[in-house]
């Protein structure tokens, strides 16, 4: 299982963290640190693999990392996980975002936060690995923002409300709205339409 996804830049700053079981603020701010002291002190040579030992509570435990141009993405998994697969589940994600982003980079991690962790829960959900097909993920993003698109984002909210009311067909405007014991005056709403 994967227990954290944590993405951070060449000086430590955190642009991705997802951790999947709960941990206090403190714990995984420690982590993190930890995590990042452990791959930067690492040369580019050795394995992408590493024990997180006493991190997440025991040996069970290892961190799989690649580091692409300014950062560092880092899977801490447990035993159950394989090493090689997950480093295969790294290599999809960053494609992933490449294709979405069209050269992916540190700001669009920064900017575009709710897109990039749509991406990764369409790869990793509660810590299972969801999809590794890059096609169905990018189709599943696009999918995804054509529909915000045809609603129009927040935005758009009020003006798609005064829409609907304009559309709605009453046979006559009521006057007054009785609910029990609340008797509410509807005002001249003509002037709005």
């Amino acid at each position: 299982m994967i227990n954290a996804i944590l993405v951070f830049n060449n000086h430590g700053k955190p642009r991705l963290v997802r951790f999947y079981q709960h941990l206090a603020e403190e714990v995984q701010q420690q982590i993190i640190r930890e995590t990042f002291h452990l791959v930067l002190k690492r040369d580019d040579h050795i394995c992408n693999f590493l024990e997180c030992g006493s991190l997440f509570g025991g040996s069970d435990y290892k961190l799989i990392y690649r580091h692409y141009a300014t950062l560092y993405f880092v899977f801490c998994v447990d035993s159950s996980e394989s090493e090689l697969g997950i480093l295969d589940l790294i290599q999809v994600f960053v494609e992933t975002l490449d294709k979405c982003f069209e050269n992916v980079c540190e700001l669009d991690l920064i900017f575009h936060m709710d897109k990039v962790h749509h991406i990764l829960q369409e790869v990793v959900i509660g810590g299972m690995v969801l999809e590794t097909n890059m096609n169905e993920i990018v189709a599943q993003v696009e999918a995804q923002s054509k529909l915000e698109k045809a609603e129009g984002g927040l935005s758009a909210a009020p003006s798609r409300a005064v829409s609907a009311v304009k559309n709605i067909n009453l046979p006559e405007i009521p006057r007054n709205i009785n609910i029990g014991d609340i008797n509410i005056k509807v005002p001249n709403l003509s002037q709005f339409m």
